[in-house]
């Protein structure tokens, strides 16, 4: 045996001790192309890179760094599948508050005018809104702008009535309908309130976790007061901050992370109106966040069964997840401080299927 002969055995041989965990972190840093080639290596390099293989995207984390100047534009956007953080300036966004993300698109509100407007962070396009005083009202929107399908939506309360308002790209005006409910006021109308849009009706839960449907095509509403999802451990006072609603495959799912144990996921029952706990997210991976949240499948394998939360640590380098693999917070040292961890500013965006000019 020649001695580069020894020499490509002995780093062969070096790579094969590898713990798998740290191999498997290794090999999913690498490009889609990159992978490939990895996977034809050997047996258990094929093994490794199939099972971090990356086909779907993930998310990204939107959020303004700590360290930015007063009044500045500065905006940085979190890939948590290669750890990497694209930085940008965003005038658009001055005095304007995010209310909402869906397909890539964020829907803003500036209160001073009460100017409404859909903006796609990655391609700068504005669609403009009728003018609209949300005030502190969560607002939600069906799908991407460019739709015609696409309806936005809102929910008031005044007095006994709870106001509906609805709206579309193109339109010149909103329509409001009220509706008489016995829970009237009660049924907590905010900015805490949580939707989902799944199976073409909007799912609107509010902080003391009554859950309203409103169906845009019939324009019907109704309140449906289900017993509240049984979370363990000791609940914080804003315990409304640290509940997150998305949907999958048109289920709805609820994760509860508002106390000092792990996070809890349900399931809603659609047939008897109940939340069932979750133990495995089988697969999927679900990203929190305080306005809008997401969930993928066909992620990383070091992804998957995890939930991802809205806080990004060691100078963007990590972000806070837990896995239910693993059953444990990443990273392992992680603060309970609610608010700390989990700013309701910052909101995970779909990015484009090509971001290589987005810089």
């Amino acid at each position: 045996m020649t001695m580069e002969e020894k020499k490509e055995n002995l780093e062969l041989q070096n790579w094969s001790g590898l713990p798998t965990e740290l191999f498997e972190s290794i090999i999913s840093r690498l490009t889609l192309e990159d992978n490939v080639r990895a996977s034809v290596v050997c047996k258990r390099w094929h093994s490794v890179a199939v099972s971090v293989r990356v086909v779907n995207q993930s998310p990204w984390l939107m959020y303004f760094p700590k360290k930015r100047k007063k009044n500045g534009t500065l905006c940085e956007f979190y890939d948590p599948s290669l750890r990497k953080t694209h930085s940008i300036e965003l005038p658009e966004l001055t005095g304007s508050r995010v209310c909402y993300t869906k397909d890539g698109w964020l829907l803003l509100y500036r209160p001073s005018c009460h100017h409404l407007c859909f903006f796609n962070p990655f391609t700068r396009q504005v669609i403009r809104l009728p003018s609209f005083q949300l005030n502190r009202n969560a607002a939600a929107f069906s799908c991407a702008p460019t739709s015609t399908s696409c309806m936005l939506l809102t929910v008031s309360y005044r007095g006994p009535q709870i106001a509906l308002s609805t709206c579309h790209p193109g339109a010149t005006e909103w329509l409001t309908v009220s509706y008489q409910h016995p829970l009237g006021s009660f049924f907590g109308i905010g900015i805490m309130n949580k939707f989902v849009f799944c199976n073409g009706l909007f799912y609107c839960l509010s902080y003391n976790d009554w859950l309203g449907v409103f169906d845009p095509l019939e324009r019907t509403w109704n309140v449906l007061v289900l017993p509240p999802p049984k979370c363990a451990g000791k609940w914080l006072n804003n315990q409304w901050e640290g509940k997150y609603m998305t949907e999958h495959k048109g289920e709805i799912l609820l994760i509860c992370a508002c106390s000092y144990e792990i996070p809890v996921m349900f399931k809603l029952d659609q047939a008897s109106f109940v939340w069932e706990e979750m133990k495995s997210l089988d697969g999927v991976t679900l990203f929190a966040s305080f306005l809008a949240s997401h969930s993928r499948t066909n992620l990383s394998g070091l992804m998957t069964n995890s939930v991802y939360f809205p806080k990004v640590r060691f100078c963007g380098k990590n972000c806070t997840s837990y896995s239910f693999y693993d059953c444990r917070f990443y990273p392992c040292k992680e603060c309970h401080d609610l608010g700390d961890r989990y700013p309701p500013e910052n909101i995970w965006i779909e990015p484009p299927q090509d971001f290589s000019s987005f810089t």
